[in-house]
């Protein structure tokens, strides 16, 4: 225990040794010297993340061709059962959100977006590295790539036709005042996505350096555990919000019936 809290001590410490530097940015100023593109940090750190995520997969089907029998799980704490863990946690939040029936359709959008935000929160807390979730470039991106998913997806479920007829409500005569402010919304919701996580990933950052600089040996520590928490529950809200969108753009509505009644 002594000897890991010596560990944590020392890596909160170099962390706020390094408040300011970064690996990517560092190398990019001695290779390329008075052309800093604060941009490409963010990029490259984003692009670590897939390579990551790609590795991880690449290692999971390469396990999995060896085993015998898929059912029976590995004895103790493996990467198979890890992984396999994280799918059965992700695919009960698809089924208590979207549906047990359409869970599996929309599974692994979710269980990639969840894990690309997640990675990519939790990277800003090693030293040297900014989270591109920081970026609103980064985030609005996420938000559009969530947005154009579940628009096409309802698009394909019902139709063009009957997919827009969702905007208008279910009354056709106050139709005129439902549409354009159902769009409106429908058009906000890749925005608000980004703000939230940009400004909840930018103002945990900034007070980790902040409160980092008055006491750099203990207090650290306490907002590295915060800042976990932060990168699980921001990576969290983002892939329910969207699986709520899936939800409701997927679902079936007789306007007919509504319309009877």
């Amino acid at each position: 225990m002594k000897r890991l809290a010596l560990l944590i001590t020392s890596f909160a410490t170099f962390n706020v040794s390094a408040a300011g530097f970064t690996w990517i940015e560092a190398a990019q100023s001695a290779l390329l010297p008075g052309n800093n593109i604060k941009e490409l940090h963010y990029i490259l750190t984003f692009g670590m993340v897939g390579l990551f995520i790609l590795l991880a997969g690449l290692v999971y089907r390469s396990k999995l061709s060896s085993v015998v029998n898929i059912v029976i799980p590995d004895k103790g704490i493996t990467f198979r059962n890890l992984v396999e863990a994280y799918g059965q946690f992700i695919f009960d939040q698809c089924k208590l959100v979207i549906g047990e029936k359409s869970a599996p359709k929309y599974f692994g959008f979710v269980a990639t977006i969840f894990l690309v935000i997640l990675l990519s929160n939790l990277i800003g807390l090693i030293p040297g590295f900014l989270p591109p979730t920081e970026f609103l470039n980064t985030t609005i991106a996420l938000g559009i790539f969530s947005f154009i998913f579940y628009n096409v997806k309802g698009c394909k479920e019902l139709g063009v036709i009957n997919y827009l007829k969702h905007f208008a409500g279910p009354l056709w005569y106050m139709a005129i005042l439902i549409f354009p402010i159902e769009i409106l919304s429908n058009l906000i919701r890749p925005v608000s996505l980004a703000l939230r996580l940009r400004g909840n990933m930018f103002g945990d950052h900034l007070v980790l350096t902040k409160f980092s600089e008055l006491a750099p040996a203990i207090i650290p520590i306490i907002f590295m555990v915060l800042g976990i928490l932060v990168s699980i529950i921001q990576a969290y809200v983002f892939t329910v919000l969207s699986m709520v969108y899936i939800s409701l753009a997927v679902s079936h509505h007789d306007h007919d019936e509504h319309a009877a009644h």
